[in-house]
């Protein structure tokens, strides 16, 4: 969890502070970028219970998928290859949904 917090902090920085703006200038962009973002209260105290909320709600919202989809380490070969495989087997999944889609129009306009 804690690297999740890091990268989140590394991905927010550079868009809060332009180079060469003053702080002033750049208020606006702080703003939007409060806006946009996933907040959670700490209640009590309890940190714990306030970094689940938010990793729960990274996962809904889909930013741990793009997090995690920069990689920013060595992949060793027969990762790489599980990778193509699994990349490989989504994309003819979806071909196949698709033609099975197309088919089944295809019949229903010509029913009509």
């Amino acid at each position: 969890m804690n690297r999740l917090a890091q990268r989140l902090s590394s991905l927010t920085n550079p868009f809060l502070l332009r180079h060469g703006a003053t702080p002033s200038a750049s208020s606006s962009a702080i703003v939007g970028a409060q806006a946009r973002g996933i907040r959670v209260q700490v209640r009590d105290g309890n940190l714990e219970l306030a970094l689940g909320v938010m990793e729960r709600r990274l996962r809904a919202s889909g930013m741990e998928r793009l997090i995690k989809r920069r990689v920013d380490h060595h992949l060793k070969n027969s990762e790489k290859k599980v990778l193509a495989k699994k990349l490989l087997m989504l994309k003819v999944r979806s071909e196949d949904l698709g033609k099975k889609l197309r088919t089944i129009l295809v019949k229903k306009i010509r029913g009509m």
